[in-house]
């Protein structure tokens, strides 16, 4: 499920209230409806703003921003890391991503001294692997929680570097600046793992041949099973 991860984009959370929130004295945000956003704020590669808008009347989606060490030691690597975490099926798989990825990257950082794309890879695994023990421990009072999942979009700005990792159907896209129009571009850092990419299709086609359902056309949407868009994601 999670072969073929690789390639930036804390706990982005929602105020209760429509003012300025603070935290620690410092103003960290502002929500308006069901919008949340903070203009300029720094992290340790510079300035960053974000926005979050709540789609659904119950918000399954989580993000985060995580900016100082990446280990466990603050001997380790500094950077930033961002994560964006789009829910489905209720809000748990995102909410535990986002209680536990951040902390399994510092742990791998840590041991290997350093950050790499195997240290994010393995943040992946133990994060999939510690839903799944969930899930299994809470099937014999909670069977539901087997259809929760989430997409799970991960960038780490470190050492000059930039590391991005996706699962699911979100995207990174990185602005650059074009200096002979002063207009900025667009860039595509990940790739979508989304049935209605043929490439997909194929893939999985090629992963289950005895099953010809894997991939079903159902109003007008391919889909894994007829049920689900994402090919890969955190279940």
């Amino acid at each position: 499920m999670l072969a073929g991860l690789m390639k930036l984009v804390t706990a982005c959370w929602r105020p209760s209230a429509d003012h300025y929130v603070h935290m620690d004295g410092d103003i960290v945000g502002r929500q308006d409806g069901l919008l949340w956003y903070k203009d300029i704020g720094q992290h340790e590669a510079g300035e960053f703003s974000m926005a979050v808008v709540q789609a659904n009347s119950l918000l399954e989606d989580q993000s985060q921003l995580e900016s100082g060490s990446l280990s466990a030691t603050e001997s380790g690597p500094h950077g930033t890391f961002v994560g964006i975490y789009d829910g489905h099926g209720g809000p748990e798989t995102a909410r535990y991503i986002n209680n536990h990825l951040f902390l399994h990257l510092q742990k791998f950082a840590m041991e290997q001294q350093g950050m790499s794309a195997d240290v994010i890879r393995k943040a992946f695994l133990a994060t999939e692997e510690g839903f799944l023990s969930l899930v299994t421990k809470a099937w014999p009072t909670n069977p539901q929680l087997a259809a929760v999942g989430s997409c799970c979009l991960v960038g780490v700005v470190c050492g000059g570097v930039l590391y991005v990792a996706n699962l699911g159907d979100s995207r990174a896209v990185l602005g650059k600046l074009v200096k002979s129009t002063g207009e900025i571009a667009a860039m595509q850092l990940s790739m979508e793992h989304n049935a209605g990419i043929e490439a997909v299709r194929q893939e999985l086609q090629s992963l289950h041949p005895d099953d010809s359902h894997i991939v079903v056309l159902k109003h007008g949407v391919w889909r894994v099973k007829g049920i689900i868009q994402e090919e890969r994601e955190v279940w």
